[in-house]
């Protein structure tokens, strides 16, 4: 899934380049290169399957060149998670009715790709030989309040695989009371949305829970992996409720479980969970860029990888980010209201 706006990373992401298209780890890949990397030796390319806004379309060709160009699909409006799972999962099935699947988004890290792929491989199985939906369920750290969280039952786990526990229940993202009252137990989980099942257990789930957007895609069975079939979406995909498949499917859905993991996730969706996920000095500074140099300076995100050299003294819990002549120094308090700074 990589047509998210992303554009909390300002100004080193924006609407016109979301975060998922930017080198934010000072790696040299981007964040989509980074997601597809994960996946080595555990699909090829010519099975990855991108859904993306129509304007990001080329950005993702140019970015991802060993992903067939038919396999990048596009929206002509956002519409939500679910609407996008439900595209692209129509598209799979007419081509092989006996995939399996794992959706994920394309703007989140993983640092143990090794773990990442063993849990994947493993859920895969699972989805093979069963109808279950499997939701990766990261163990939480801190009390977080910018994630959803799963509570799971972990009286019994699955005769198939001792990893994977029955759903209980979907919790919104909490307040930081809740949040910590969450993590003092052992069976609450954040939501990552990554999602595996087998093909024919997503359609069929939409057809009993979402009728009305199963019936849209369902139409044009005939259409997919014809000239035909772009414009056909372009018709009827602005008519699917705006709607996120946890809320269209997942809170629905009776065979559900959670494989509680843990490969160093984040969602990257603040400087802050930036800070927490890269390498930090012995004051707790996050440098990325060629030449940066701090004294006297502790706990900040310094992100300036198109400037020479950077000197920075005297700061405590700040941002500071560049990118094409536009500067950003804020206080990592206060980040929330950067698109307000920005506009």
């Amino acid at each position: 899934m990589a047509g998210g706006v992303g554009s909390r990373f300002w100004p080193m992401s924006t609407t016109e380049t979301p975060k998922q298209f930017v080198d934010v780890l000072g790696c040299g890949k981007t964040l989509i290169q980074l997601t597809l990397d994960r996946f080595h030796g555990v699909v090829s390319p010519d099975k990855v399957w991108v859904v993306t806004s129509v304007k990001y379309a080329d950005e993702v060709r140019k970015q991802l060149p060993d992903v067939p160009a038919g396999n990048i699909l596009t929206e002509p409006c956002r519409r939500g998670t679910a609407p996008c799972i439900a595209y692209v999962s129509w598209r799979i099935k007419a081509t092989d009715p006996h995939a399996n699947i794992v959706v994920t988004p394309s703007d989140h890290i993983v640092m143990n790709i090794n773990e990442f792929q063993r849990v994947v491989k493993s859920t895969l199985k699972f989805v093979s030989e069963t109808d279950a939906i499997v939701t990766l369920g990261m163990k939480p750290t801190r009390p977080e309040t910018g994630y959803g969280y799963i509570q799971a039952d972990l009286a019994f786990s699955s005769a198939r695989n001792k990893e994977m526990y029955r759903v209980d229940s979907f919790k919104e993202k909490p307040d930081i009371e809740t949040a910590t009252k969450y993590i003092s137990k052992n069976n609450f989980f954040w939501n990552s949305g990554i999602f595996i099942w087998n093909v024919s257990t997503i359609v069929n789930a939409f057809r009993v829970y979402q009728p009305v957007m199963s019936d849209i895609f369902e139409e044009l069975l005939p259409l997919y992996g014809t000239d035909k079939e772009q414009e056909a979406i372009n018709e009827k995909f602005p008519e699917c409720e705006n709607i996120s498949v946890d809320y269209a499917i997942l809170e629905k859905a009776e065979e559900i479980f959670v494989f509680p993991a843990d490969f160093g996730w984040s969602d990257l969706g603040t400087w802050g969970s930036l800070l927490l996920n890269t390498e930090r000095d012995i004051y707790g500074n996050s440098c990325i860029g060629p030449n940066i140099k701090v004294y006297e300076t502790s706990n900040c995100m310094i992100h300036t990888t198109q400037e020479k050299r950077v000197v920075i003294q005297g700061l405590e819990g700040f941002i500071v980010a560049e990118k094409d002549d536009s500067l950003l120094i804020c206080k990592l308090s206060e980040e929330q209201r950067i698109r307000e700074f920005s506009e």
